[in-house]
């Protein structure tokens, strides 16, 4: 046989057993599903746009066909997805402590490792998530500051717009602004102006890094990333962004420390720092450095893309229904005027505020909620999830649930309306990934409602 024949064969075997190694094989009665191909998996059922985390569509399609919990083979690996909404309820509340496992997120994994609020596992995860909900309720969600902090942001578009005096213009750039803004306002305790270079760079790094993630080479990385992290992709512009923005984390943590008051503390970075001190003696306390430059980095990283996508979404949303922009349009100048500025208080403008998860129910920014991890060898639903499978639950199967949004391909925003035109919440919306899918938990109150 020719020499470069054999090379070849053996370059082959030896990515079909790098492919192979680290795969566990699986033990259990997992959900039925499509047939598998070699090495593909189901890769090419998917839908092309979006191979993995952008494949609600695909993933409810296989809904109708295996039912709400079946089997989909990314890869070599095999992940058991879960649709509906009483189903993903059961598995994240009802089942929490089996389902809380963290899966992951390949091109992300090298940074973030089981590290910071977003990314890690276990009791940590849930430290770190309750000291970061309470940090975040005093400096921002629910106290008179974030209102401070949104309508000085707003002034600041409104100045910002009045320059182009009615001109057209595309605001997704100020949107990421203005969020962006906020939520470094709440964990750094200043804001940048619209010109500042560094916040222009800090935001060119982020949407760079969002539109890497979302690219199909990133998406085949996940299926292969054993070996294709020995070659030239995405996987590594999206690491070298992610370690300058914690560089110019790094740096401002520093600047806080040196100039940290114990008794006034000015954001999440202060109030950390005060946490690291108080439990400086402990040597198993999550409360460290590299969780802090962690956790702040995913702030950012979760809150800046959706609320700047769910803007844009919005703006176009009610370009499209002006009869609903007419009506929001009127309840404001009505309740509010055009002298003041909004509050917190909705119970006085239900239509506006059933517009807002309306938009974000309809615009279905995050199709499949974050990769879930079984801890332990799970009986669900008649079917046995070993330990350690991957677990997928599709979002958008609960926002356009038809038990609970009576038209829920349709923009209406009387989905959160009830029969007397007050708003009313519904249990399964939740528009943001596993983190409002496990607020159901966190935040459920006696009368089973939620408090968000």
């Amino acid at each position: 046989m020719e020499p470069s024949i054999l090379l070849l064969l053996a370059v082959l075997l030896s990515f079909l057993l790098l492919l192979v190694r680290g795969h566990a094989k699986v033990h259990g009665h997992l959900p039925p599903g499509p047939c598998p191909v070699p090495l593909l998996g189901n890769l090419l059922q998917m839908d092309r746009r979006g191979l993995l985390f952008y494949s609600g569509e695909t993933y409810m399609g296989l809904q109708e066909k295996y039912g709400d919990v079946f089997t989909v083979h990314l890869g070599l690996r095999p992940v058991a997805v879960l649709c509906g909404t009483q189903t993903i309820k059961e598995a994240l509340v009802d089942h929490a402590e089996s389902f809380s496992g963290r899966g992951t997120i390949a091109v992300l994994e090298p940074v973030f490792q089981d590290y910071g609020i977003f990314f890690s596992s276990g009791e940590g995860w849930k430290t770190l998530r309750r000291f970061s909900m309470a940090t975040m309720r005093d400096f921002g969600m629910g106290k008179k500051s974030v209102e401070e902090r949104i309508k000085e942001e707003s002034q600041c578009l409104v100045e910002e717009l009045k320059k182009y005096r009615g001109a057209p213009l595309d605001p997704t750039f100020l949107f990421q602004c203005i969020t962006a803004n906020i939520i470094y306002s709440i964990v750094f305790g200043e804001r940048f102006d619209y010109t500042d270079h560094q916040f222009l760079h800090l935001l060119d790094l982020m949407y760079q890094m969002f539109s890497l993630l979302s690219s199909i080479s990133s998406q085949v990385f996940e299926l292969f990333p054993g070996v294709l992290k020995y070659f030239p992709g995405a996987h590594r512009q999206i690491s070298r962004n992610l370690h300058e923005i914690l560089d110019f984390i790094g740096q401002s943590v520093e600047k806080h420390r040196a100039t940290l008051d114990p008794n006034a503390p000015r954001d999440f970075i202060d109030t950390y720092l005060l946490h690291m001190e108080k439990e400086k003696s402990n040597q198993y306390t999550e409360f460290h450095h590299w969780n802090l430059l962690m956790s702040v980095l995913s702030l950012f990283f979760a809150g800046t893309e959706t609320s700047r996508t769910t803007l844009r979404y919005g703006f176009l949303i009610m370009l499209k229904y002006p009869h609903v922009t007419e009506k929001v349009q009127k309840e404001i100048g009505e309740v509010i005027g055009s002298q003041w500025f909004p509050t917190l208080d909705s119970s006085k403008i239900p239509n506006t505020e059933a517009v807002i998860p309306e938009i974000q129910r309809f615009s279905d920014l995050s199709s499949v909620v974050f990769p879930q991890r079984v801890t332990i060898d799970t009986f669900f639903q008649g079917f046995l999830l070993p330990k350690n499978t991957e677990v997928y639950p599709i979002l958008s199967s609960v926002l356009h649930d038809p038990q609970y949004f009576e038209h829920p391909d349709t923009f209406n925003p009387e989905h959160f309306l009830d029969a007397n035109g007050a708003l009313k919440k519904n249990e399964a919306f939740t528009p943001f990934s596993r983190g409002e899918v496990e607020m159901w938990a966190l935040f459920q109150t006696p009368e089973g409602s939620l408090t968000l």
